[in-house]
């Protein structure tokens, strides 16, 4: 099978993509990639990297360009762990400009005292952006962390219209 790479400019830095089989399997930024490939590696040991671009380049490029929504129904394979797929697909109900807490996402999956497991959870998201990871403050409305830098998480949260504590 082949994984098909791309890279996207965007205010923020370069962000990269990987594609295989119709579906996304990691997002993110260039100063970041090296992590995400390694993931990708251990999980599709024998397929062959090249770059390329796909569908999901080209709605992610659609997104930095103004239309948000272009990213909102791509198709993603995040492997992990039943209880990190669940964060995963909870973030994507996240509203469009909007922020959640870490309890909120707790709630969302059904365990209201699993903030801090949400939380990593939430760190080990491999497609970012597309799972809207950066979404997630904290109760008061800080920021909190983010495994791309705070100055990308602003800039992601300001592209899409929320609101900063």
């Amino acid at each position: 099978m082949t994984i098909l790479t791309h890279r996207t400019e965007t205010p923020a830095g370069v962000l990269m993509t990987a594609e295989r089989d119709g579906s996304l399997v990691a997002c993110g930024f260039a100063d970041h990639w090296d992590v995400l490939v390694a993931r990708v590696e251990q999980r599709f040991p024998d397929d062959v990297w090249t770059d390329g671009e796909t569908a999901a380049s080209r709605a992610i490029d659609d997104y930095v360009h103004g239309d948000l929504e272009a990213i909102d129904d791509l198709p993603v394979d995040t492997g992990g762990t039943e209880f990190q797929q669940r964060v995963w697909a909870a973030l994507r109900t996240i509203p469009l400009g909007e922020t959640w807490s870490y309890r909120d996402l707790a709630i969302a999956v059904g365990n209201e005292g699993a903030m801090r497991a949400v939380g990593s959870a939430n760190g080990k998201n491999p497609v970012s952006v597309v799972v809207p990871c950066h979404r997630v403050v904290r109760a008061d409305g800080s920021l909190g962390g983010y495994g791309g830098g705070l100055d990308r998480k602003v800039w992601l949260l300001t592209h899409e219209g929320a609101r900063l504590a």
